[in-house]
């Protein structure tokens, strides 16, 4: 019979030493490295190392914020599905989306003549100032952030922009890192998706607490 690892830290060191390599080239904190590691260990792809984008001082604020308890809005729910609730609740924080909320769907949506994650990033506002957005499916969601920014002055700590696709994807993580308004986490290209942009926050969760429960 095959010997394999079973115990869950234990398959988690090796993927982390096995990426490692992959990552010792670039210059990155020790925190941008977890992020990096997390990233690359949820897409199961090494090629993520070279187009993963991050800003000077996103990691930093994003801990920083979500160690003081902010709450973190999603464009949907694998997003939300995939964060570490109960490590952010111990902060104080909390994990909103309402992309299946019914108004969002009926009256603003379909009203607006614009998507679901679009209408319900949109229905935010000022809300995420201050806090860590995280949006892993929808480039409208992420524009509409990008637009709130601009034209509205809300201001997230931390944008974690890793919507995926052919249709906007790549046009709407380049405007992020275009942005020189809030600190940012994203990819370039049309990788991406609801894993990735989790794996980022939860490696800021875990830079916090790596504790497991």
């Amino acid at each position: 019979m095959m010997e394999f690892i079973k115990q869950p830290m234990a398959i988690e060191r090796r993927s982390m030493e096995l990426i490692a390599p992959y990552i010792e080239g670039l210059s990155l904190s020790e925190a941008e490295k977890k992020v990096y590691s997390r990233i690359i260990h949820a897409a199961g792809d090494v090629e993520y190392a070279p187009i993963i984008r991050i800003s000077e001082t996103a990691v930093e604020e994003g801990i920083a914020a979500l160690r003081g308890g902010a709450d973190i809005y999603t464009d949907v729910e694998m997003v939300r599905t995939g964060i570490n609730k109960r490590k952010l609740a111990s902060f104080g924080g909390a994990v909103h989306c309402r992309i299946q909320d019914p108004e969002i769907a009926a009256q603003m949506a379909k009203a607006q003549g614009v998507t679901r994650s679009l209408a319900a990033m949109r229905s935010f506002g000022a809300a995420l100032t201050s806090s860590v957005v995280a949006i892993g499916n929808a480039p409208t969601a992420l524009f509409e952030v990008l637009r709130l920014v601009r034209e509205e002055g809300v201001r997230p700590a931390c944008i974690v922009g890793i919507p995926v696709g052919f249709v906007g994807a790549a046009d709407s993580k380049k405007a992020l890192a275009e942005n020189r308004l809030v600190p940012y986490i994203t990819v370039e290209g049309t990788k991406g998706g609801s894993p990735i942009a989790a794996a980022a926050v939860n490696a800021m969760l875990y830079e916090i607490d790596n504790s497991r429960d």
